[in-house]
């Protein structure tokens, strides 16, 4: 017993490309049809491609296809494809601009925003409350009326215009701080329309 696990009738071929060699059937009892050539193995017809190979998608799905000349060399795709800015459903990629509506080119693109948003100052609930107790206990309490509270409501609208084709987006604004940072990145869209 030199052999670890010594099994009799084991071949020595497994493993990817030898399908499981299925038992000898006692005698006596009847033989049960095989479905298929073995556990984890699909059937598969001839000529189709490997199991896990990639499978073209069916056309008209996404965006239309663009059928090249006999004999020319087909366009080469999006460059890249990561996204170098996203403003809203707005996104900027190597050399386009990709909107709900479709795709607009890059180079030429002429970008807009418009604050649409307030922000307003209050004193808060608890800050009158706190006034009011501590007022009766010492003057101190009318130092709870300097709390204020700011609260920034609304949107602010991105516009793209380019070959002419037009598209906006609003962005809620989150702070006061939101239309400066959506103005950088618009400005940084307007630098790359222009190369």
């Amino acid at each position: 017993m030199t052999e670890p696990y010594p099994q009799t009738g084991a071949s020595d071929q497994w493993g990817p490309g030898h399908p499981p060699v299925a038992p000898a059937q006692p005698s006596g009892i009847p033989a049960q049809p095989q479905a298929g050539p073995g556990y984890g193995y699909p059937a598969q017809p001839a000529g189709a491609p490997g199991y896990g190979y990639p499978v073209p998608g069916p056309q008209g799905y996404g965006f239309p296809q663009q059928q090249a000349a006999p004999g020319a060399f087909a366009a080469p795709g999006p460059v890249g494809g990561g996204v170098l800015l996203a403003i809203g459903d707005i996104m900027v990629t190597g050399d386009q601009i990709i909107t709900p509506a479709g795709q607009l080119p890059l180079r030429g693109a002429v970008w807009n925003a418009t604050d649409l948003s307030h922000t307003e100052e209050r004193i808060p609930t608890h800050a009158v409350v706190l006034a009011v107790v501590f007022f009766l206990f010492c003057l101190l309490g009318l130092l709870f009326l300097l709390m204020k509270e700011k609260r920034t409501t609304g949107y602010i609208q991105v516009s793209v215009t380019s070959a002419g084709r037009h598209h906006s987006t609003m962005v809620p604004a989150q702070g006061p701080g939101a239309f400066p940072a959506i103005m950088g990145q618009i400005n940084y869209a307007r630098s790359l329309s222009s190369m």
